[in-house]
């Protein structure tokens, strides 16, 4: 069986925040009763979610993503302070 990978996933989402913002929401969705969206029998939910990031099956919608990077700006801010 093949591993996930965080690269595997970085080369379908840019960004490492909105990596995590995405696989969170995913999740959230699966654990409230989504279907899988690609087959993955034996997973835990996290691992399903970043698999179907890396297989393209999730996107952004359009729009959204202008709002998700100014929070992921707002969050490096914070970092830069501390």
């Amino acid at each position: 069986m093949a591993r996930i990978t965080i690269e595997d996933c970085l080369k379908r989402v840019k960004n490492r925040f909105l990596l995590v913002n995405m696989a969170a929401k995913r999740v959230r969705q699966i654990r409230e009763g989504s279907e899988y969206l690609v087959s993955s029998p034996k997973n835990e939910d996290i691992v399903v979610s970043l698999r179907e990031i890396a297989a393209g099956k999730i996107t952004i919608r359009e729009g959204r993503e202008e709002e998700i990077k100014e929070e992921i700006e707002e969050i490096e801010e914070k970092e830069e302070k501390l």
